[in-house]
């Protein structure tokens, strides 16, 4: 198995975890941004014991780096606190299929960045996906937290879209794990400290999940996503990505009860179809 083979089976394992972060904004008691800090603080002390125990430098080579990585440290801090908090107002298949019309932004602002256009296969790939998150939201109105909800999903779309095109265009020369360490660092400067303060009444239960979330589901996951980006364009992984929507409303269907209706299953559906094809064409 070459390089790039086992860099795409890494991306769709990380999808896998990354699809069951959803259900953390449910059974963690803590506003958004507590359990975006607290996720962090774990992430961050345990991609540091994987840069210590590979023996890998931790401090980057250009003052500049350091300025590129808290930029993208803000836009990975806005996308994390939006994401939980869209889920937390509405229901899981809610914030994240809104979410994951990042992969169609991503297919527009990587031409951008480099100058060239997007080529037709991402752009029919990318309109299959909207059109499947599309009829994944039951209802759009001003009066209900659906509408909320998708609203938030917007917003963490494209923060992280934006993020993982500038990423891939001005961090790439770094691995995916010290990518990831400097970039929770921040998210942990920049939300620790508007946390509400309720860490004292949490029990063991809330501190195992926080503990399982920041390293399992997070450090992980967000680390195999930042190397497929060594192999891959964003615009690919990120469609590749969005086997996310797949998962989390699995997951929210059997562990919470959040039953997905017709439409749904049928954007369901189109979301992971185009996520296959574009997986099988970036294999070949």
């Amino acid at each position: 198995m070459d390089e790039r083979t086992r860099s795409l089976l890494a991306v769709h394992v990380g999808m896998l975890l990354l699809g069951g972060t959803a259900l953390f904004s449910k059974i963690i008691p803590l506003p958004a941004v507590d359990i975006t800090a607290w996720r962090s603080v774990f992430a961050a002390i345990a991609l540091l014991c994987l840069l210590l125990v590979t023996r890998h430098a931790v401090r980057l080579r250009e003052p500049r780096d350091y300025a590129i990585v808290l930029g993208l440290g803000v836009l990975f801090t806005v996308h994390w606190v939006t994401y939980f908090h869209a889920m937390q107002v509405s229901t899981v298949a809610t914030g994240i299929v809104a979410l994951f019309t990042f992969p169609v932004m991503t297919v527009f602002l990587e031409p951008l960045l480099y100058g060239t256009r997007a080529r037709g296969v991402d752009v029919v790939s990318a309109l299959v996906v909207l059109f499947g998150v599309y009829l994944m939201v039951p209802e759009f109105s001003l009066d209900n937290d659906t509408t909320i909800g998708v609203f938030w999903g917007l917003v963490s779309a494209l923060f992280y879209a934006s993020r993982n095109a500038l990423q891939r265009r001005y961090f790439i020369h770094y691995p995916g794990k010290v990518a990831m360490f400097y970039q929770v660092l921040v998210v942990v400067a920049l939300t620790l400290p508007f946390s509400s303060g309720q860490e004292g009444e949490l029990g063991l239960e809330v501190w195992g999940l926080l503990l399982v979330l920041g390293v399992v589901f997070t450090a992980l996951p967000h680390t195999l996503f930042a190397n497929a980006l060594v192999h891959f364009r964003a615009a690919t992984v990120g469609l590749i990505n969005c086997l996310q929507v797949f998962y989390a409303t699995v997951f929210a269907a059997v562990l919470l009860s959040e039953v997905p209706g017709y439409y749904t299953i049928i954007g369901g559906l189109l979301v992971v179809g185009a996520a296959a094809m574009e997986s099988l064409r970036a294999s070949r």
